[in-house]
């Protein structure tokens, strides 16, 4: 018992260690590379204190080890542009003055609602509130905001990538009233980029390959 206690604490404080020196972002927002490295770190801890037979010198050396190779990929990071962009990725540009760029959408593994999701997290609640979105080589959400009054009510989404959702489809129009607005924007639903509605009506519309437009509605029941 008094072995695993003192095997532990090593490791802990070799761990501490290693970790502070790696610097603030292993405690931040992470790269994938450095990600990676965590996961090695606390998968190579686990084995000396849980298997009193193997040496505690083996994982302390092997710790110390993913440490030197963090320090090669940082310095390789930050000498070699291209080598940057291979091991972190690049920032992409999900939302423009055009409207949402599916092609990088779909790059990242995405769709309409995982942007909104992560709008919200930022703080934007409609897609119209920014000029520009990206998502970061780290995976937050950056934006250019408009400076615009704040609408007073959540929108929903309607259409995202051509599928539709029939729950909030029916809460914001009645009968074929859906099929009516497509049609008079010349669209059919698997044309539809994506479609939100807020509760005072306010539609925010794009189609495959044009720009998004600002639009108006009746809605069934407002929110």
């Amino acid at each position: 018992m008094a072995l695993v206690l003192v095997r532990t604490t090593i490791i802990f404080i070799t761990l501490l260690l290693i970790m502070r020196l790696m610097g603030k972002s292993q405690i931040g927002e992470m790269q994938p590379f450095e990600f990676v490295i965590t996961l090695l770190i606390a998968e190579l801890a686990c084995i000396p204190m849980a298997d009193s037979s193997i040496p505690l010198l083996y994982g302390i050396i092997a710790i110390i080890a993913i440490f030197i190779l963090h320090q090669i990929v940082w310095l390789l990071d930050l000498w070699f542009r291209p080598v940057k962009n291979v091991i972190c990725g690049e920032p992409s540009v999900v939302i423009n003055r055009d409207g949402i760029d599916v092609f990088q959408l779909k790059k990242n593994n995405l769709d309409v609602s995982d942007l909104i999701e992560s709008m919200r997290a930022a703080g934007y609640f409609n897609l119209d509130d920014v000029y520009y979105g990206l998502f970061e080589s780290n995976g937050s959400f950056s934006a250019l905001e408009k400076e615009q009054v704040a609408s007073t009510s959540l929108s929903l989404t309607l259409v995202d990538l051509g599928k539709p959702d029939k729950k909030n489809i029916n809460k914001c129009f009645g009968g074929d009233d859906f099929d009516k607005f497509l049609s008079k924007q010349g669209a059919k639903l698997r044309d539809v980029v994506v479609m939100t509605v807020n509760g005072e009506g306010r539609v925010y519309f794009q189609k495959k390959g044009e720009k998004y437009k600002i639009l108006q509605t009746e809605v069934k029941e407002k929110w």
